[in-house]
């Protein structure tokens, strides 16, 4: 009977430990891209300006998650890394401003998603070009 009790908790400690962790951070893997500012005049109608967007915040959400996980912002050359991943599904975002109406804040989520399959993997997203 003792080493049934002792097969039984040791294959339900296994099975435990060895579950698949879902996406978030706990891991070794990484997001990485850029985020590209463009000026534009009230109505955007006329390009002013454009380069790296820097000090800009970029937010990241876990798998199915309602809400973000995280947020960093962007280096002065406009890149940004979010780094100790678990392979899974992210949603990458940076808002971006937006001429429509029916955004009362005037601004609008610019988002990628990724998927990351592996351990000790980095993708990136490339370039993600908002309104500034």
């Amino acid at each position: 009977m003792k080493q049934l009790v002792t097969i039984l908790v040791i294959a339900i400690t296994i099975g435990i430990t060895s579950c698949k962790k879902p996406a978030g951070e706990g891991g070794n893997s990484s997001i990485k891209g850029n985020v590209w500012g463009q000026n534009w005049n009230s109505t955007f109608t006329i390009l002013t300006g454009e380069g790296p967007a820097i000090n800009t915040d970029v937010f990241i959400i876990y798998g199915n998650e309602t809400s973000y996980g995280d947020k960093i912002s962007t280096s002065p050359d406009g890149t940004f890394e979010f780094r100790y991943l678990r392979p899974g599904s992210y949603k990458v975002y940076v808002y971006s401003k937006t001429l429509t109406s029916t955004n009362p804040n005037g601004k609008v989520a610019v988002s990628v998603d990724v998927e990351i399959t592996k351990k000790k993997q980095t993708v990136d997203v490339g370039r993600i070009t908002v309104n500034i």
